[in-house]
């Protein structure tokens, strides 16, 4: 694991795209301009990586916010996901369009199947591999795949998925997971890596906090960096959109990257996406 120093860094993916580590979330982050100032004030703060989907309903503000922010298009990477309702060849392929459009963009840097919905995630793929061929898009992938869901598409894919994006915190390590994906040059990324707030008073990761002189949201997001996954916290708060990113100046030694996986209970605050109902 390569040294990660600065907001900017990138973990190379298998096609050679350069993905920043670090981004902002906007889950459940409201359109309009509650959206357009998160977005905003994290380019204003040096993040280039915005990761929104099509059900969050804010790619427009998303799109708004990049046009103002005055950063060059290519040097920020965005993300989107195909839904679920429009899973399948033909839809996906629609759903993309519907998507750049509302973000007012030429092109894609990521775009991910945002969960595996039986009888249709491969199809989904298939559409995801003609953008990639097309040159809609720099980087495919996933969201919400489990081994099993990956075996599938690996099975028989023709490009590799290039990024699974999961639920991922100390409370939900997953070793396995994230192995295979190391495994099979997948490069796993959190989604909800502060557990929606729920570990911000958890005994360990408080006095590990102390111990660095960092809150404890800066721990989680610095074990999600130390364990090679890219993580992306959302917040709609300027001072903590900053204080987020503000993770490259220090290092947890081995001991209390240790004590943080230890925190493992395999629980998850989102649906399994083996009993999901789609």
């Amino acid at each position: 694991m390569t040294a990660i120093r600065t907001l900017q860094d990138t973990t190379v993916l298998h096609n050679g795209v350069e993905m920043p580590w670090f981004g902002l979330g906007v889950f459940k982050v409201e359109e309009g301009q509650e959206v357009i100032n998160s977005v905003k004030w994290a380019i204003e703060a040096g993040y280039k990586s915005i990761d929104t989907a099509a059900i969050y309903k804010n790619e427009e503000g998303v799109g708004q916010a990049i046009k103002e922010s005055g950063v060059p298009r290519e040097e920020l990477f965005i993300t989107t996901k195909v839904w679920n309702k429009d899973q399948g060849y033909e839809s996906t392929l629609a759903a993309f369009e519907t998507s750049l459009e509302k973000l007012g963009l030429e092109y894609l840097d990521l775009y991910l199947v945002h969960w595996p919905v039986k009888g249709k995630y491969k199809e989904t793929w298939r559409a995801l591999e003609k953008l990639y061929k097309d040159g809609k898009v720099k980087a495919i992938g996933v969201s919400n795949f489990k081994i099993h869901h990956l075996e599938d598409i690996l099975a028989d894919c023709e490009v590799k998925p290039m990024v699974n994006q999961v639920e991922y915190h100390p409370r939900l390590a997953l070793k396995e997971l994230l192995a295979f994906c190391k495994e099979n040059q997948i490069q796993m990324e959190a989604w909800s890596p502060l557990m929606q707030g729920e570990l911000l008073d958890e005994p360990t990761l408080v006095e590990l906090a102390g111990k660095y002189g960092k809150s404890v949201a800066q721990i989680i997001l610095r074990w999600d960096l130390q364990n090679g996954v890219v993580t992306i916290p959302k917040s709609v708060k300027q001072h903590r959109i900053v204080e987020n990113a503000d993770i490259f100046d220090f290092e947890i030694t081995a001991d209390d990257m240790a004590k943080i996986d230890a925190l493992d209970e395999d629980r998850r605050i989102g649906p399994d996406p083996d009993t999901f109902d789609f």
